[in-house]
């Protein structure tokens, strides 16, 4: 178990010198585990919730398959089970990362949330690209779903059935389903799966439907038409793939709307996305967004819990679906978790160790001769931890860098600004790096005050 990340703290420390002097900053940074903190899953239980993440079966060992093994109580196949996945070729499936998923789950005493059956996305070509008859999507359709549910039928708490059928102003999404088989095939794939698996919940997934909007308002009016027709429909998923700041005041509201038809509700598929890099004010903005989010479940009871869709930066589809966006989810992209992580824990009704470590800048001047100096800066961390570093400082007679190594620094003016290379952006706990520079001075050459990010 590890406790929640706090936002950096910058301590200021200006220090006026020669030559040899040296400036430090010191700035709070990420803590290790501490064995006291409750672990989300026992956080969630104790409220009859689920803490679920979205997993990638090849990772689930080490780290990260440890605190995916010991943070959540439920795991959803990020891919695994997707129709792409498992049948790639028509009558040829590949199991193996699925299976790997579920067994891992029940070694650890979770539940598998099934992902997804019927979606306009991630298909087989021999699928996408073949020409059926309206006939011929029924029966493939049917197949896939008996075969994929079968096959875990007893094993698997719930399934998202249907996957995102509508457009953002409530319309249905023009796909090879609605196309072939009109609106139909929803009621269609419910059913056979409730054939396939009569205990697995059953539930229609989408995004962009976690305030109250047109579409949620479609999929509201959906939901409650299936339930008046008799169709098997236990649950909805609002995947809340949010951007930071931007949670929906009507989160609850919604929630306890579709509560009130009668089903169950889920948020499925978690992260808070922010332009990068990130920094404390993003950092506090996002645990507030996640404790929102948090919070708008607890509050309703039959909203039967939240996934993140990846627990860890280093697992998460943000950054290459939107460049330069990402930082979406409560660990880094070292399993260190962030203040999210701390966020979610207080919203379940727990507590975490406080952070005490700090991680420390340090400006010193190596040599200096009559037009010329070189300067270094040392990264140390004593009780935290940092995936990635800057640090910055403003010159103040003057001076001017003109080559740096084992870090990208630019100047504008007397400000400078270095961040870590692609090798050496991760400061572990008891750790350091350090980085050079040359660079000009006429007159002085006093040590700057700086400021590690």
């Amino acid at each position: 178990m590890r406790s929640s990340r706090t936002s950096l703290r910058v301590r200021l420390a200006a220090l006026l010198a020669g030559a040899a002097a040296v400036g430090t900053l010191v700035t709070a940074g990420t803590t290790t585990a501490h064995a006291a903190d409750t672990p989300l899953r026992d956080l969630a239980a104790a409220k009859g919730k689920a803490m679920g993440t979205a997993v990638t079966g090849s990772k689930l060992t080490g780290t990260y398959g440890d605190l995916a093994g010991a943070q959540f109580n439920w795991l959803t196949p990020g891919n695994a089970m997707k129709w792409g996945s498992v049948e790639p070729t028509r009558g040829t499936f590949d199991w193996a990362e699925a299976d790997q998923i579920v067994a891992f789950a029940e070694a650890h005493g979770q539940e598998v949330r099934g992902h997804t059956l019927v979606w306009h996305s991630q298909n087989p070509g021999w699928l996408t690209n073949g020409t059926w008859t309206p006939a011929q999507l029924s029966t493939l359709l049917n197949d896939h779903i008996a075969t994929e549910v079968g096959r875990y039928k007893g094993r698997l708490a719930a399934w998202d059935v249907v996957n995102e059928p509508f457009n953002e102003d409530g319309t249905y999404r023009q796909t090879l389903w609605y196309n072939g088989l009109g609106t139909g095939y929803i009621a269609q794939a419910l059913t056979a799966a409730r054939a396939a698996d009569p205990d697995a919940k059953l539930y229609i997934n989408d995004y962009n439907v976690e305030g109250v909007n047109a579409k949620s308002t479609a999929l509201y009016n959906l939901v409650k038409s299936l339930k008046e027709q008799g169709v098997p429909i236990d649950g909805v998923g609002l995947q809340a793939h949010l951007i930071l700041g931007q949670v929906p005041s009507t989160l609850q509201q919604n929630i306890q709307r579709f509560a009130d038809l009668g089903v169950d509700v889920a948020i499925t598929e978690l992260d808070i996305r922010m332009t990068l890099p990130s920094d404390s004010a993003k950092l506090t903005q996002q645990a507030a967004d996640y404790k929102a989010v948090m919070n708008a479940c607890v509050a309703v009871a039959r909203c039967t819990g939240v996934t993140v869709w990846g627990f860890t930066d280093s697992d998460s589809w943000i950054p290459s679906t939107f460049p330069g966006q990402g930082a979406a989810t409560p660990y880094d992209e070292n399993y260190a978790p962030k203040p999210a992580y701390r966020a979610i824990a207080e919203a379940l009704g727990g507590t975490t160790t406080p952070p005490t470590g700090a991680c420390t800048a340090t400006y010193s001047v190596a040599s200096q001769w009559n037009t010329g100096f070189t300067g270094q800066v040392r990264i140390a961390c004593s009780g935290a931890a940092l995936s990635s570093w800057k640090v910055t400082w403003t010159y103040g007679a003057g001076q001017q860098i003109t080559q740096a190594w084992n870090a990208t620094c630019t100047q504008s003016g007397a400000a400078v600004s270095c961040a870590n290379a692609s090798y050496n952006g991760t400061v572990p706990d008891g750790g350091s790096v350090t980085f050079g520079f040359n660079g000009s001075w006429s007159g002085t050459n006093p040590v700057p005050t700086v400021t590690l990010g």
